[in-house]
């Protein structure tokens, strides 16, 4: 009989060469996750608590399948388009669930999910108003900002003056220094241009914030906020493909107008995570809208010493639609072929409790969690305090963002929004380049 470490390996093979999966024999709750880091570490520990419960059968328990993270996507689509029924429950993420929601059953998690999470989080496992999955880890934005720069600022009133000088100049706008959890975008851009060497001189950081404006999707996903609190979206209910709206062509020519002053590096044209976490973490910007995964490393006085004591966390800057924070996640869902649906099910009911979500949290996951509930884990995990709260108030999903072709969407955005913000096309030729793609790879 396998072992649980060689139908790991093998399972981990046959996907890696491209061929089906061999089913497993005698299987219980197979469970195919996400390996590596505080994931698989926080669903180790919870799948371990679920199955010492008492009211647990030998044959409902759970077992973890994990394969390389590399490509993960694609594998499982092909296996699962192949009828796989070697896992009863896989990994689901909010930007890929329509390339197999088909291949899915849809759950119903219960009265209490809605609770435990919010149901902002619980549309993040949605495709066509249906549950496909229990929300596990969330990824959203923080507007992370130079407490000290902001402090002193504040207290000058001929830096105050410069601030305005600045805004007028520029921006066109008469605006005064505020507190960061009080931002608009136009907020946010003035004071990246006062913190910006080039627009002014006296600034005692380099820049004034850093953009990640490489070609490549996640960074859509960091910009799109932005829009989004103007009232962007990609579609309408009706299908309509929205991207060449005002709010869009705002967002577009804030960010190159804060680029062309120098706010932000003039390499940010091939800036993603790691060079914005270096970029800030370094000392030499005011602000940055990054990933919440980063709060660990620029909080962390040995990781990031420089920045550590006087890193600020808000949400992002609002618009005139208020606050929006693009939001997605990973979650576990039901097989359509599984060999034990009751039984998955089950699981699946039992993780979108209270007190199972409490546990992953415990044990390093980052659900968002409902205020009420974050609460009760807040000592543990301050973090994840900001991380419900900002997904509850001001987290969204693109109409269209759970897809088939989400991801492609995603690409066709950055190849056309970058090309713009490095001057090689036209905002008008980006926005109907833009428009032209979606349309074909959202039409119904």
């Amino acid at each position: 009989m396998m072992t649980f470490k060689s139908r790991s390996i093998a399972l981990a093979a046959t996907l890696l060469a491209g061929v089906a999966v061999p089913e497993i024999a005698n299987a219980t709750v197979t469970v195919l996750g996400w390996p590596g880091g505080s994931e698989e570490t926080a669903l180790r520990a919870t799948v371990e608590a679920y199955n010492g419960q008492a009211g647990i059968s030998d044959t409902d328990k759970v077992e973890l399948l994990f394969f390389n993270r590399d490509g993960f996507f694609d594998k499982l689509q092909a296996d699962m388009a192949a009828g796989s029924s070697a896992f009863n429950v896989n990994l689901v993420a909010t930007y890929s669930i329509g390339r197999y929601a088909s291949y899915m059953e849809p759950v119903d998690l219960g009265p209490d999910a809605a609770k435990v999470f919010g149901e902002s989080v619980l549309k993040t496992m949605q495709f066509d108003g249906k549950q496909y999955g229990v929300p596990t880890d969330l990824s959203l934005h923080f507007m992370y900002y130079r407490k000290d720069l902001i402090d002193a600022l504040l207290k000058d009133d001929a830096a105050k003056k410069t601030y305005g000088d600045i805004a007028k100049k520029v921006l066109g706008k008469e605006l005064q220094p505020k507190d960061p959890d009080s931002w608009t975008w136009d907020d946010w851009a003035a004071t990246s241009l006062y913190f910006s060497k080039q627009a002014n001189s006296a600034s005692p950081v380099r820049y004034g914030t850093v953009l990640q404006m490489k070609n490549l999707l996640f960074n859509m996903m960091v910009f799109q906020s932005l829009p989004r609190s103007y009232g962007g979206d990609w579609m309408d209910k009706d299908g309509k493909i929205t991207v060449d709206s005002d709010a869009y062509r705002t967002g577009l020519e804030l960010y190159k107008k804060l680029y062309d002053a120098g706010a932000s590096p003039k390499d940010s044209l091939s800036y993603e995570y790691a060079e914005t976490n270096a970029a800030f973490g370094s000392g030499q910007a005011a602000t940055a809208l990054q990933w919440n995964a980063a709060a660990a490393d620029l909080t962390n006085a040995e990781k990031t010493p420089a920045v550590a004591n006087v890193t600020g966390i808000v949400a992002p800057p609002a618009g005139p639609n208020g606050r929006a924070d693009h939001i997605h996640g990973l979650g576990l869902g039901l097989n359509k072929n599984a060999k034990n649906k009751e039984g998955a099910v089950k699981f699946l009911k039992w993780l979108a409790s209270e007190d199972a979500a409490l546990l992953y949290a415990k044990s390093g996951g980052s659900p968002a969690l409902s205020p009420d509930v974050v609460a009760k884990v807040a000592k543990e995990r301050p973090d994840l305090v900001k991380l419900g709260e900002f997904a509850s108030k001001y987290g969204y999903v693109m109409n269209g963002a759970t897809s088939a072709n989400a991801l492609s969407v995603y690409e066709l955005q950055a190849k056309e929004f970058t090309g713009y913000w490095a001057g090689q096309q036209g905002l008008d030729d980006a926005l109907a380049h833009a428009k032209a793609g979606m349309q074909d790879l959202l039409k119904k």
